[in-house]
């Protein structure tokens, strides 16, 4: 298996490499439950951290994860580096690159991803960008793991925007084996194009699209949903609350699918909007083990690009 040098996308990946990336989570996870420590893989390494967008998830866990692995985690926000406003995107790749062992950036745009991968010289790792989320998606299909054990022949139910969270959801889904069906409203389908390159890219992709919540969820094994107004826009808010009528992950949706079916949201959530208080606190709900599982699935990450695990 070629070692990865990034995580851009999980379409950049191949299957092998994102079930390499789960097990070295899985080894990670269990050493520090049962022992209450990691080994410091990563003492006296440093990840940079760039935070375009607002963080809650991804700034803890990528914080503890590198504490827990021995390392040094450096938070930058938007001021301080400017990418592209202060300072071009390669200036500060290369500078990063100088001083640091590698980098985590969560941005709006993706292409300064790209150019920070071009340029760094170092690892670079997506904490979020408008194209994809591939740490959440590794969290998401852990999580899945945990609670069904084998992953083949499941299916994954997305019911809300076709977004960066849905795409990077159908892709590592394609990877690893799941049948992922999205249900969106009209117009908010992810791009045809997208489909197609994911399509082209995972022969075993097993994609299907509907706009029909209720036919989406009835053989699921996973209800998924994420909010309907992502940071950037704000301003069609009250467009998409109205477009998104009927999209709610609510009892009445969760009685429709079968009875093992569990739920996930990649936080935050907006209760009573993309899904209900009472689904949050279901018993099915595995939202905040999900949650958790960042901190798991990113020190997967950590270890495999910054110690070749």
């Amino acid at each position: 298996m070629k070692p990865l040098k990034h995580l851009i996308s999980i379409l950049d990946t191949s299957s092998e490499q994102v079930r390499h990336l789960l097990d070295v989570a899985y080894a990670l996870k269990d050493q520090f439950v049962s022992t209450g420590k990691n080994d410091p893989i990563l003492v006296h390494k440093t990840l940079a951290m760039i935070f375009e967008k607002p963080s809650l998830r991804t700034r803890v866990s990528f914080s503890v994860g590198m504490t827990h692995l021995g390392g040094v985690p450096l938070v930058l926000s938007r001021d301080e580096v400017g990418l592209g406003v202060r300072e071009p995107v390669e200036d500060v790749a290369r500078v990063l690159g100088s001083m640091c062992d590698g980098i985590m950036a969560r941005v709006f745009e993706h292409k300064k991803l790209t150019g920070l991968a071009k340029h760094a010289g170092i690892p670079v790792i997506n904490g979020l960008s408008d194209h994809s989320h591939p740490c959440q998606a590794l969290a998401d299909l852990m999580t899945v793991e945990e609670h069904f054990g084998d992953l083949k022949h499941r299916t994954l139910a997305y019911i809300g925007d076709g977004n960066n969270v849905a795409r990077s959801l159908a892709e590592i889904c394609g990877r690893l084996g799941v049948r992922f069906q999205i249900a969106t409203p009209r117009g908010y389908e992810l791009p045809d194009a997208d489909v197609k390159k994911i399509a082209s890219k995972i022969k075993s992709l097993d994609y299907i699209a509907t706009h029909d919540p209720i036919k989406a969820v009835r053989r699921a094994d996973v209800i998924y949903t994420d909010t309907w107004v992502s940071m950037g826009q704000e301003a069609e808010k009250q467009k998409r609350l109205k477009d998104f009528t009927g999209f709610c992950v609510n009892e009445s949706l969760l009685a429709a699918a079968p009875k093992h079916a569990i739920v996930l949201h990649c936080l935050p959530a907006y209760r009573g909007y993309e899904i209900s208080a009472g689904v949050m606190e279901h018993p099915r709900s595995r939202i905040f083990q999900q949650a958790e599982n960042r901190l798991h699935a990113q020190k997967g990450v950590l270890a495999c690009l910054m110690a070749g695990r």
